[in-house]
């Protein structure tokens, strides 16, 4: 899928969802679908950072013994 037809099926979501839902609800789905998105996005960055000191202490330690 390239990323122009990603953005209009999630257009079409959200205008299905409005259609579905009152005010209210569709406040929290989108104050729930933002924290996800908010919470994915710190795992990730999370395990890049920590990867990545990973990498550099295995690095350091392999320079270390050799």
């Amino acid at each position: 899928m390239q990323s122009c037809e990603f953005v209009t099926y999630i257009t079409a979501i959200a205008c299905a969802l409005t259609k579905c839902y009152d005010e209210d609800e569709l406040n929290l789905l989108a104050a729930t679908f933002s924290q996800l998105g908010d919470t994915l996005a710190t795992i990730l960055a999370r395990e890049a950072l920590c990867d990545s000191k990973d990498d550099k202490n295995d690095a350091k330690a392999k320079n270390d013994s050799e």
